[in-house]
């Protein structure tokens, strides 16, 4: 594993545990503080203004369509602050539960659009991604207690509200999400695992199971890292390569698609959560440092990805 230390840039400070970067075309960049509950704007001169106060445990956002942010909401979280630092330790006192939320970025106004799949709550929504056919994928990582925590599950969603799947079922603590340029595979990472999983589509919202050895499992394995390691969020690059925010080592690991291949660019907090492009030609990756409470940029070697729904012309 060839490790990197590139040449950074501290964009914004005073951030309250930052997740789910969006690069916007006019230079600033939409995240989420999950301790602080909101959808924030960081300015390029580092300024931060609050989009919306949104409750819960805002923890992923993602343009959707009509000019909407889609915000994964994991319904709260209790955090141990020290010097510095900031650590995510348990599930708030007022946890109702998870839900995918709809927020208007020029009014600051938002809606619940899901709250559950079925009978089932959404205990702890993670990360997500919009596809070119009106859907989103998103994680459910769950919750974690003393004594016992949730199983971790992928849904599939219509934009418009009008269905929600589930499409992936057991997975331990899926965190990221991301679709191969082709939109013919989903990628999805584990965090105590530190496994990257890819899902073969047969159409959108559609698995086609690899029926595996253990348990029928629907995916195969691309990467699994070792040692003391955990995976965070992730974007994908215009190449393929699945970008996963790696909590411990404070890294983006840089996976190959076929699993050949991992190089590492090192930052300078434990827990980086999140990585997205923009920039010139996209080739700029914005990560949150979440412990110290940074955005910081740096070079990537190939062109992120394009998203659906982010207009940059």
């Amino acid at each position: 594993m060839a490790t990197h230390k590139p040449a950074f840039r501290q964009i914004a400070a005073g951030l309250r545990f930052p997740e789910g970067p969006v690069a916007m075309p006019d230079g600033s960049v939409i995240l989420v503080e999950i301790e602080r509950r909101t959808l924030s704007r960081v300015t390029p001169d580092g300024k931060i203004h609050v989009v919306a106060t949104l409750g819960g445990g805002p923890n992923g956002a993602a343009m959707g369509p009509n000019g909407k942010i889609y915000v994964t909401n994991n319904g709260g979280l209790k955090f141990l602050e020290r010097p510095g630092k900031l650590f995510p330790v348990a599930q708030a006192d007022d946890y109702v539960t998870g839900s995918i939320q709809v927020v208007d970025p020029e009014t600051g106004k938002f809606d619940t659009l899901y709250d559950r799949c079925g009978s089932e709550r959404l205990r702890g929504p993670n990360d997500l991604v919009f596809d070119g056919a009106g859907g989103f994928w998103f994680t459910d990582l769950g919750k974690t207690r003393e004594r016992d925590s949730d199983r971790g599950v992928v849904y599939y969603a219509k934009a418009d509200g009008s269905m929600i799947r589930e499409a992936i079922f057991p997975l331990e603590r899926p965190n990221g999400v991301g679709l191969s340029p082709d939109e013919k595979t989903v990628y999805v990472v584990e965090t105590p695992t530190a496994r990257c999983w890819a899902f073969k589509l047969s159409g959108p919202g559609q698995i086609e199971s690899a029926n595996g050895p253990y348990r029928g499992e629907k995916g195969t394995v691309v990467v699994g890292l070792g040692g003391y390691q955990m995976f965070d969020s992730l974007a994908v690059d215009a190449e393929g390569h699945v970008c996963a925010a790696t909590l411990i080592t404070g890294a983006v690991s840089d996976i190959w698609p076929d699993g050949s291949r991992v190089d590492q660019y090192m930052l300078p907090d434990m827990m980086v959560t999140n990585v997205c492009f923009g920039g010139k030609d996209l080739r700029t990756a914005y990560a949150t440092l979440s412990m110290g409470g940074t955005l910081v940029s740096f070079e990537w070697p190939r062109p992120g990805l394009p998203l659906n729904h982010l207009n940059r012309s």
